[in-house]
């Protein structure tokens, strides 16, 4: 049954993986277009619009924009869920279910309503369309994915480690410096990637926050796309791809995808 199946299923998967490339590709090719509108196919191949890119300072500056605000975001957001894990997963206080409730609550809530909640608070205390209350709405709204990724690492920790290490007399901030933040750094690592991808993507609610000096990346295309849309829309996306890959490469390269993405033990079995 498995050799009958064998050439079909991999048929199947080879269709099922060009029909996810396509579009990426499609994007790709057009970025490289010498016309001044989308075409496929093309004549010939040029940089035009890599170089409109680069002589763009909206565009330039909405990238530094997006890359402050995600990196900053996400690194808060780990700063504020690795503790708030801890709490959940190893502490029985009251209300703890309620807290839980409340650090996922931004899932469940539309995005569109948050950026409406938002520009209400920030325009009263004075944090309208500035980076601090980007940053702060955005830590909001990412922290239910590093943090349910961090828990998913504390509980496949074994409680053991600690009692061990403080059997030893060792203290809880030694411990957890030496032996729990080790082990759970492939989970923060993954849920910090994730959060800092939800930030960087994220268009309904920063819409409603974002100034002309703190426009991100993904506002400025839409803003972009509702004037016209030529092959620099591609040559954008086109970018972002490439900086994907490479980023993946060197990830996979230095520590392994499966180990940051999945907790998975590297090639010597370690965690």
């Amino acid at each position: 049954m498995s050799r009958r199946n064998g050439p079909w299923a991999l048929i199947f998967h080879t269709l099922f993986v060009v029909f996810m490339l396509a579009p990426i590709l499609v994007v790709c090719v057009i970025a490289f277009t010498p016309e001044g509108y989308l075409s496929m196919p093309t004549d010939g191949l040029s940089l035009r619009w890599f170089r409109a890119l680069w002589n763009n300072p909206d565009f330039v500056s909405s990238f530094r924009v997006s890359l402050a605000l995600g990196a900053a975001s996400a690194s808060a957001a780990a700063a504020v869920s690795i503790p708030a894990a801890i709490a959940i997963t190893r502490c029985d206080f009251p209300g703890r279910g309620a807290f839980l409730a409340l650090c996922m609550s931004p899932l469940m809530v539309p995005s569109i309503v948050l950026g409406v909640a938002f520009l209400r608070f920030f325009s009263q205390i004075g944090l309208s369309g500035t980076l601090v209350g980007l940053t702060l709405s955005h830590v909001i709204l990412i922290v239910p994915y590093v943090l349910r990724t961090i828990m998913n690492s504390l509980g496949s920790l074994d409680a053991a480690l600690n009692n061990a290490s403080a059997s030893l007399g060792a203290a809880r901030w030694h411990t957890f410096r030496r032996i729990t933040l080790p082990l759970i750094l492939p989970g923060v690592a993954s849920g910090w990637i994730l959060a800092f991808i939800t930030s960087f993507d994220e268009v309904t609610m920063t819409i409603f926050l974002a100034a002309p000096e703190t426009t991100t990346l993904p506002v400025r295309l839409m803003l972009y796309i509702e004037d016209s849309i030529d092959p620099l829309v591609a040559a954008v996306s086109t970018v972002l791809i490439v900086m994907a890959l490479a980023v993946m490469i060197l990830i996979d390269r230095l520590f392994g995808l499966d180990r940051i993405l999945t907790g998975a033990p590297d090639r010597d079995g370690k965690p």
